[in-house]
């Protein structure tokens, strides 16, 4: 299935299914097979697994022509539109590697001992549209072409060898990355923040991991799935990548992340960066073979009015138009000078 979230025409927020290119409401279409289904995503996933075969139940009526679909045209929001949190992984090695290698520095070996994740800010998650984003937030604003899982289920201390068990379903995600704010901030080892926290988005829908099986590569730590992973900036492709070359699973991030806590249904975990999946490492990259060239190399960025479409094979593309906001002021100005 790939459930979505919408606004109705009176601007109540629902959850839908996306089906044959249209989006129909879940709980009306419940309703005309005799059934009752919560109106919301929120809902939906905190009604875990029952709700979610009723769910089914209306695809299957809509496939054998039992119902017929009153189907809405308001743009989608998040398919999660509030998280519960959102953490964001590191599980591509290639991506890692490769950024450090153009920073001039060696691998960190303790990538491969242990997955890691930051947290953002899951009250700056947005879907499909138009992204509005800061003067600073300009400054080097970057994409990250990632995957994201749905929690779907309560859990503490998970095994990985359970973990998958705990997957509603699978998003496409950016994390939008203003790299002059993230890097300033960095060097007080703090990790990123002001960088990071104003806008991730995902969409275009969440996609239950029944419709990823054909494409599922079961490992001892977890399934990996391959799915083609690309990125389109003003319709150039500019990355392609895969979600089988995750080095940790999401069962292995989700054990992580478990560990001493409890993971509830609406918490979204990103993958980490593909490898290729954003500027920072291609802009690397592309300054050192022009530097071995002796050519000259201008680095490229997200800009006000630009797009940036990120697709994965079986998930599809999520779209996003970068504007600028209005009236804003910069924070980067208004550092003060060290103590002498």
């Amino acid at each position: 299935m790939k459930l979505v979230s919408y606004l109705s025409p009176s601007g109540e927020e629902r959850v839908g299914l996306h089906i044959d290119g249209q989006t129909v409401d879940l709980a009306q279409s419940a309703a005309g097979i005799g059934l009752k289904s919560p109106t919301t995503m929120a809902a939906l996933l905190n009604a875990g697994a029952p709700a979610l075969r009723v769910a089914r139940q209306v695809e299957s009526a809509f496939g054998n022509k039992r119902i017929t679909a009153i189907v809405h045209h308001s743009p989608l929001l998040a398919p999660v539109p509030h998280p519960t949190s959102c953490r964001d992984g590191y599980a591509f090695r290639q991506h890692v590697a490769t950024a450090r290698r153009n920073r001039g520095v060696e691998m960190i070996p303790e990538f491969d001992q242990y997955p890691v994740f930051y947290f953002t800010n899951h009250n700056a998650v947005f879907g499909e549209g138009d992204v509005v984003v800061e003067s600073d937030h300009l400054q080097k604003l970057d994409f990250e072409l990632e995957a994201a899982i749905v929690i779907g289920k309560p859990g503490k201390n998970i095994p990985a060898s359970e973990a998958d068990g705990y997957i509603a379903g699978f998003m496409v995600m950016n994390d939008l990355s203003a790299r002059v704010l993230q890097m300033e901030e960095m060097l007080l080892s703090l990790g990123p923040a002001k960088g990071k926290d104003f806008a991730t988005t995902v969409g275009p829908w969440l996609v239950t991991p029944d419709e990823l099986a054909p494409f599922c590569i079961s490992t001892p730590n977890g399934n990996t799935y391959d799915l083609r992973m690309t990125a389109y900036h003003n319709g150039n492709l500019v990355s392609d990548g895969n979600l089988k070359d995750m080095n940790w699973t999401f069962a292995e991030l989700i054990e992580r992340a478990s560990y001493g806590v409890q993971l509830i249904p609406g918490d979204i975990i990103g993958s980490g960066t593909v490898g290729t999946g954003c500027y920072l490492e291609l802009n690397g990259t592309r300054a050192l073979e022009a530097k071995a060239k002796g050519e000259p190399f201008t680095p490229v960025w997200l800009n006000g009015g630009d797009t940036i479409e990120l697709e994965i094979a079986g998930l599809g593309r999520l779209k996003n138009r970068i504007v600028k906001a209005t009236n804003d002021y910069s924070i980067l100005a208004k550092k003060k000078h060290a103590p002498r």
